[in-house]
């Protein structure tokens, strides 16, 4: 099971995710859940814990997001 702390939020910005392509975005659940890449959404804490489960029992895939961070690290979320 996944943990989360409350003030943590993810903002999904799908413009910015280094593995944008139909093949990953097509196996996301931002896609599999509003039909399309959104110019940016944020998902708070308790959202991000309830998609873990659904993820985690096979409902939904999980958040494919992939960003950038500060130099050549990459952070998947």
């Amino acid at each position: 099971m996944h943990e989360s702390h409350p003030a943590d939020s993810v903002v999904v910005d799908c413009d910015r995710c280094l593995v944008r392509s139909p093949s990953a975005c097509g196996d996301c659940v931002v896609t599999f859940l509003l039909g399309a890449p959104p110019a940016g959404i944020e998902i708070d804490a308790e959202e991000m814990s309830a998609l873990a489960v659904l993820s985690d029992a096979g409902l939904t895939p999980p958040l494919r997001l992939v960003t950038p961070l500060a130099g050549p690290e990459t952070q998947a979320v």
